[in-house]
């Protein structure tokens, strides 16, 4: 069972910028459909990003403008940098795998192993 552990998160301004880390277990993941999610109080999850084996990307059409999602092979490793940081990103972001070679979106169901979470607070 391939593990997913996201780090990068903390406290920050508005207007700053974050990278989110997300470690997986195994380079298995790396091979297929990963995204980046985010869940604030009381709100659903929202998908932000997805990038798939071929490190074609999607945005959610919200963050399209200052997040960036990546992915390192090598290191079985998936990035998200957000710039501009605004109040509202303060949520908890998980990273996902779906075990689809392609990206079909970000209805949280289609994928298979999430990450813990990591939390991001931004103070204005």
């Amino acid at each position: 069972q391939v593990q997913l552990v996201e780090s990068g998160g903390g406290s920050v301004q508005a207007g700053g910028s974050l990278t989110l880390s997300c470690a997986a277990s195994e380079s298995t993941a790396l091979r297929y459909c990963m995204g980046w999610f985010r869940q604030a109080p009381g709100k659903e999850r929202e998908g932000l990003a997805s990038i798939d084996r071929s490190g074609a990307t999607r945005y959610a059409d919200s963050v399209k403008d200052r997040f960036t999602i990546s992915k390192d092979n090598a290191k079985n490793s998936l990035y998200l940098q957000i710039n501009s940081l605004k109040s509202e990103d303060s949520a908890v972001y998980y990273c996902a795998v779906s075990w689809s070679v392609y990206c079909y979106g970000f209805i949280s169901a289609d994928y298979d192993v999430w990450g813990q979470g990591t939390q991001v607070t931004v103070s204005s």
